[in-house]
């Protein structure tokens, strides 16, 4: 039986993927924060729960008590987002995203990679399409993503020697909790602003509540749970996976577009002040 780590297995995205690999024959390792998660995590699907605040280095260096002698798959799907815009960020709470969504995601695959390499086992990072296109009022978030991308380039190139292949899972809007509270979310980031960043960025919350993008389709987490199987199993597998065609298409695309036409279309389609002028004329402009 393959054994896995699923890091954030407490709810959304990551319960989807240990359960999904529980009931698929994995012996599954669900890494959570608190000893009542892991009660809940326990009674509500078939694995082995470990506290892991991946923040925590205790937590990481408790995991060689915690694990098999051999550990086919790490699956590093913590995470954390603190809206608003960038020039407001408290630096506190930028270096809580990279602790959470970067810093610790490689220290969990540091502490597990003697495991993976007596299986020739695999890594698996949940990253964001914003991570490849970057997406307003979420900066901080979106540079993190950026980051995991390019430590899992190099990770899939050092590794290769060894045989251990390392995925990226470009995940969309996903039907969470989280996703479902995002006007929560959203109406306490505004409401967090100092009076004078709330009076300059307003109009950019008012926008992106009433966008198009806030509106959109969100796939099930269980659809993400099988992309990772999928990432896991796969004879050959791939760098990266798309969970939805569209986010695939919708990437490339944008990559091919010139920046100001790119950043025209990023503010039109978040409904953000100013994004009615053409990225024709602001080309011209320049």
């Amino acid at each position: 039986m393959p054994s896995a780590l699923v890091t954030g297995a407490s709810r959304g995205i990551g319960r989807s993927i240990a359960a999904h690999l529980a009931t698929n024959g994995w012996n599954v390792f669900a890494g959570v924060r608190t000893d009542g998660d892991a009660e809940a995590t326990a009674a509500a699907h078939p694995v082995t729960p470990v506290i892991l605040d991946i923040t925590n280095a205790d937590h990481i260096a408790a995991l060689d008590d915690s694990l098999p002698e051999r550990l086919d798959a790490v699956v590093n799907n913590a995470g954390v987002i603190i809206p608003g815009p960038l020039e407001a960020a408290p630096a506190a709470e930028l270096r809580s995203q990279f602790e959470v969504n970067v810093i610790g995601q490689i220290a969990v695959t540091q502490a597990v990679l003697p495991r993976l390499r007596r299986a020739q086992g695999r890594i698996v990072f949940l990253s964001s399409i914003t991570g490849r296109v970057a997406f307003p009022l979420i900066g901080g978030y979106c540079a993190s993503k950026s980051a995991v991308e390019a430590a899992a380039d190099v990770l899939r190139v050092e590794l290769k020697r060894w045989n251990i292949a390392v995925a990226v899972i470009e995940v969309g809007a996903t039907d969470t909790d989280m996703y479902r509270d995002r006007s929560a979310v959203m109406d306490d980031a505004l409401a967090r602003l100092s009076p004078e960043h709330r009076a300059l960025y307003e109009g950019h919350f008012t926008g992106m509540d009433d966008s198009s993008m806030s509106h959109m389709t969100a796939v099930p987490p269980e659809r993400v749970a099988a992309v990772v199987a999928e990432a896991l199993t796969a004879r050959r597998p791939r760098g990266r996976y798309f969970v939805g065609v569209g986010d695939r298409v919708q990437l490339t695309l944008m990559a091919q577009l010139p920046t100001t036409v790119r950043d025209w279309l990023l503010r039109r389609a978040a409904n953000l002040p100013g994004y009615e002028s053409s990225p024709v004329r602001a080309n011209i402009a320049l």
